[in-house]
């Protein structure tokens, strides 16, 4: 099974529609926050569409989000669907994934929450930087940005549960700019 792993789109519809081109065909979708609102920090990001984008939303099912710090309760009414966890536990194929947008959260914190579940996942965004990083038997991944990088390009993350990897993905040329396997068994 294949799920796509975004974040910080920031309300920019053509930034979202090429992470899914690249993203391809997937069963979920996480969105770790920072969905439609593009924030008192950031300018008006190209392709800045809310309405289009909130509509779109509203009529898929295969999206599981987080809320960032930019998210809102008027995005649950527009769009529909449950904007407010700040953090959850989900489970795909027997393998537990701990997700959060990451502005309340240290690494550390992050960590340990996933090794006391049992996940040998964590995912969190916020930075806009995307990154990879093993800490002990949970691997740590932030998709970075599809909007507003801080880093050098927009990219998106995928977690292929039978194969046990994660791939950091460019949104410029699809190439794989980092990849890992998940650690056999649980936390």
């Amino acid at each position: 099974m294949r799920i796509g792993i975004i974040s910080d789109t920031h309300g920019s519809f053509s930034a979202f529609q090429r992470a899914l081109e690249v993203l391809g065909p997937c069963l979920g979708i996480i969105h770790l926050g920072d969905v439609l609102a593009h924030g008192p920090r950031n300018d008006i990001p190209e392709g800045y569409n809310p309405k289009a984008f909130a509509e779109y939303l509203a009529g898929r099912e295969e999206f599981l989000y987080i809320k960032g710090n930019c998210d809102a309760e008027v995005d649950e009414m527009v769009t529909g669907k449950d904007i407010s966890k700040e953090e959850r536990i989900l489970e795909f194929d027997d393998i537990r994934v701990y997700c959060t947008h990451g502005h309340t959260k240290t690494v550390e914190d992050m960590v340990k929450t996933a090794e006391k579940y049992a996940a040998p996942l964590a995912l969190y965004g916020h930075t806009h930087v995307k990154g990879m990083e093993r800490w002990g038997s949970v691997l740590v991944v932030n998709p970075g940005s599809t909007t507003i990088p801080k880093d050098d390009g927009p990219s998106v993350a995928v977690f292929d549960t039978e194969e046990k990897t994660v791939k950091l993905l460019s949104l410029e040329d699809g190439a794989i700019l980092a990849e890992s396997k998940l650690l056999e068994g649980r936390s």
